[in-house]
């Protein structure tokens, strides 16, 4: 079982563990060296993986059973020639991975072609396209880059003057992708947004679906994401984000953890986006599931059963680098650690080498409690501690 892994950031870590912990050696890829995941990984390749030769001519040369891409950067033609030839499964899939690339893609496919409800949207290919949509769909609007993961370089626009930053914050978001288009949505009143992880497996008894408890989450000030599970949803609701994310998840097709970002107002669920690998909003899981997002990503990958019990709620805080308190490499200071570890049921983690560039993931700040309210509060005392390792 030789896994190559494309994409060795510091989520791709925990991705690597769960795969050598079922007995497959892991092969892990990126463009640079000493790439997080590349510490824990059987082998270690730099390649440049948006250059379609070279790729190809790696992954030729591992000779991979399954190819597995956790990246927002990659030649989409070289795993198309790979998936092709059938030696190698490609996954979460082709067509998953290229329109996981191609927000306006994914949009297209949710909307005009599933049907599925989501905001009124708009497409935009420069300032000036920008600010006409703005002045036709009223404020406040909700920007978005076309290329990279739900919620980075997001802005919410209110008045005029926002559109041409909100263009240059998502536009530049692409980093090794550079792109000049970005999508625009009317701000729907809601009462949360979730993330409902859903795993698509395909067994001896043909793909099947599972459900993970719905994760709630919202950005906080000064570059964190908060995350808990559950969140509470009515049944109507409940059984309207199974539907939606059934359907997307379907469609794309290949396995794999999909998350599918929800936006829910009483009873009725809007689609927003989906991500085809484990991320930030589901880091939650690695308190609150028996399998965490990295651990069932694995088995479904694999073709080895899931299951997706959760045993404690919980909740987590993501903390980036990109804001004025925040250094990129932190002091190790274990008097900190120990203020934030002495709180019931807390864990942390703090992500290795960090080049200095904006938002980058710093540490992890995790709890569990009796209920939601109790793992927000705690998660938000290890949170608190957990800040200062940053501070200069």
């Amino acid at each position: 079982m030789r896994v190559m892994l494309i994409g060795s950031g510091e989520l791709s870590r925990e991705l690597v563990l769960a795969f050598q912990r079922l007995g497959a050696e892991v092969v892990a890829v990126d463009r640079y060296a000493e790439a997080p995941a590349h510490d824990v990984a059987d082998e270690a390749l730099v390649v440049k993986i948006t250059d379609p030769e070279e790729l190809t001519a790696a992954i030729a040369r591992v000779e991979p059973a399954y190819v597995v891409v956790d990246t927002n950067a990659v030649a989409i033609d070289a795993l198309r020639a790979v998936a092709d030839s059938g030696t190698t499964q490609v996954v979460p899939g082709v067509y998953a991975t290229q329109l996981s690339l191609d927000r306006e893609g994914m949009r297209r496919l949710a909307a005009d072609e599933l049907g599925l409800p989501t905001a009124p949207f708009w497409f935009a290919g420069s300032v000036e396209e920008l600010t006409a949509v703005a002045e036709h769909a009223g404020f406040p609007l909700v920007v978005k880059p076309v290329i990279g993961v739900p919620g980075q370089g997001q802005s919410v626009l209110l008045r005029p003057d926002d559109v041409e930053p909100a263009w240059q914050r998502a536009v530049a978001a692409g980093g090794r992708v550079p792109h000049n288009r970005v999508l625009a949505e009317t701000v729907v009143e809601i009462d949360y947004a979730v993330t409902l992880l859903t795993v698509r497996t395909d067994g001896p008894a043909g793909p099947a679906l599972h459900f993970c408890e719905p994760i709630g989450h919202r950005q906080l000030d000064g570059g964190v994401l908060e995350s808990w599970q559950p969140q509470q949803m009515t049944v109507a609701a409940l059984g309207a984000a199974k539907s939606v994310a059934a359907r997307i998840v379907r469609a794309l097709g290949g396995r794999g953890v999909f998350g599918v970002e929800l936006l829910v107002r009483g009873d009725e669920v809007y689609f927003s986006d989906v991500s085809v690998r484990p991320y930030d909003s589901g880091l939650v899981t690695l308190r609150s599931q028996r399998l965490s997002e990295f651990e069932l990503h694995a088995r479904a990958v694999l073709g080895l059963p899931v299951d997706t019990i959760m045993i404690s709620p919980g909740a987590a805080e993501v903390i980036y680098s990109g804001t004025d308190d925040h250094t990129s490499t932190p002091e190790i200071n274990h008097a900190v650690l120990a203020e934030a570890l002495v709180v019931p049921e807390s864990d942390v983690r703090l992500l290795g080498r960090h080049d200095g560039s904006a938002w980058l993931r710093l540490g992890v700040a995790m709890a569990t409690g009796s209920d939601v309210t109790a793992a927000r509060d705690r998660v938000r005392q290890v949170s608190t501690a957990l800040h200062r390792v940053w501070q200069p």
